[in-house]
């Protein structure tokens, strides 16, 4: 793979891009402190603005590696993030990289996720040279699900008891596009 690290990325309704320290409040406000994003996620809801800001430290020392991807998705018409997209797993010997996503709750079913996602896509096929783009989903998330077929991922099977997050241990239904796939269409 030939990384890039995490450039910014435009689509019609929303700036994919680095996070900065001044984006703690509205984080914190939009996403990291609402139960209803977390349920299904692995990191617990943030208690205060101290934990997303330590969090987003860690990320913004993350940027200076160039295998290190972690977009804040920013809605345009309102000029904040309303939630993240990264790479939260890698494997270099088979080129693949392993997606997750997280949108505030009141941006639910409006298509940012699949926005973002769709737009991360190429810049992974065509920019890094990944073989593999993967992402998975707990079976009481469907609309997670929902997001991964809408951007092109084919459902690959139901992994029993193989992932854990805030519920417990959990099936992971997993999704992936090849680059075979992808240059095909």
């Amino acid at each position: 793979m030939k990384h890039k690290g995490t450039i910014s990325i435009e689509t019609d309704r929303l700036i994919l891009r680095k996070f900065t320290i001044d984006d703690a409040e509205v984080a914190f406000r939009n996403w990291t402190s609402d139960e209803n994003v977390t349920e299904f996620l692995r990191w617990p809801v943030h208690a205060s603005i101290d934990i997303t800001k330590r969090v987003l430290d860690d990320w913004i020392t993350g940027y200076e590696r160039l295998d290190f991807y972690q977009w804040a998705i920013m809605l345009k018409e309102i000029n904040e993030p309303i939630g993240t997209i990264s790479v939260v797993d890698m494997d270099e010997l088979t080129e693949k990289v392993h997606i997750g996503y997280c949108i505030g709750s009141q941006w639910w079913h409006c298509g940012f996720a699949s926005e973002a996602l769709s737009a991360i896509i190429p810049f992974f096929f065509e920019q890094v040279g990944v073989k593999r783009i993967e992402s998975q989903h707990d079976p009481e998330n469907p609309n997670s699900g929902a997001v991964m077929k809408k951007c092109g991922l084919v459902y690959e099977g139901t992994l029993r008891k193989a992932d854990w997050n805030n519920t417990g241990i959990v099936d992971a239904c997993m999704y992936s596009m090849l680059a075979s796939d992808y240059f095909w269409e």
